[in-house]
């Protein structure tokens, strides 16, 4: 069973390149997901609040969900880079960014399975061929998941839905879930596919995602809906696919979690 497979089937990562070369001067990111690819010079990475990080060697720079940060290089050298906004969604989307760290730092040489990745994008990047910028997106959309993978795997993430998928028992659970989000699933169902009590599935569920597996459940029906609307599907055609008997009470509980009717996202 692969658990990110229903998740990713619904709300995989995105990555848009911004930038690619040499960069030569001082440089202020705003407030969104970043993904850096650092390949040759010094770099020095500032942070407000935090000790400034100097680079000498091939690294990735990966900010989840958006943090103001500023680049500082020597301009009689400068530094190459190919850098690219990131899309994980935020409290009314993408439950991905939930729980990962506000920074993940990752020197190439200590992880030898993405060199491949990264030396195709710097060959993209330093390059003009034909289909540059799609070649671009896609590769680091493939990064984005190796590196959220690598993080769940060791251990980086405490809370949210990668925590949950990175525990087995409660990993079947969540893919009932995302696999099936109509479903009028109970405390029990879930709890079964689990192989646990209904107390110790709750208590842990709760632990680990940060929610309860019904608020959970919500959660994700309403980042489905968003989509659909935002496709032009109707509020009734919606509601009926995210698991609920009639529109009126979808949109009750749509407004009440994304603070707007259903109509407006529509």
């Amino acid at each position: 069973m692969d658990p990110f497979a229903g998740l990713f089937a619904h709300v995989t990562p995105r990555a848009r390149t911004f930038f690619s070369g040499n960069l030569c001067n001082t440089v202020e990111f705003g407030p969104e997901g970043h993904l850096h690819l650092f390949k040759a010079g010094v770099l020095t990475l500032a942070q407000p609040g935090a000790d400034d990080v100097e680079l000498h060697e091939p690294t990735l720079l990966f900010f989840p969900r958006g943090r103001t940060h500023r680049f500082i290089v020597d301009p009689s050298r400068g530094a190459d880079l190919v850098c690219a906004t990131v899309e994980l969604g935020g409290a009314e989307g993408n439950p991905i960014g939930e729980g990962l760290p506000e920074l993940v730092v990752m020197p190439i040489a200590g992880h030898p399975t993405l060199a491949p990745v990264c030396d195709l994008l710097v060959a993209e990047g330093f390059a003009d061929g034909g289909g540059r910028q799609a070649a671009l997106d896609r590769l680091f959309d493939y990064l984005l998941i190796l590196i959220v993978r690598h993080v769940v795997a060791s251990g980086g993430v405490e809370s949210g839905v990668l925590a949950g998928l990175a525990e087995p028992r409660l990993a079947k659970a969540l893919t009932a879930i995302h696999d099936a989000p109509g479903r009028p699933w109970t405390l029990e169902d879930l709890a079964e596919l689990a192989g646990m009590s209904r107390t110790r599935f709750a208590d842990l569920f709760r632990t680990r995602v940060g929610r309860t597996p019904i608020d959970y459940l919500t959660a994700w029906r309403m980042t489905l809906a968003r989509q659909l609307l935002a496709r032009g599907k109707s509020v009734k055609s919606v509601a009926a696919q995210v698991g609920y008997d009639s529109a009126a009470a979808f949109s009750r509980v749509f407004s009440r979690t994304s603070g707007r009717p259903p109509r407006e996202v529509r």
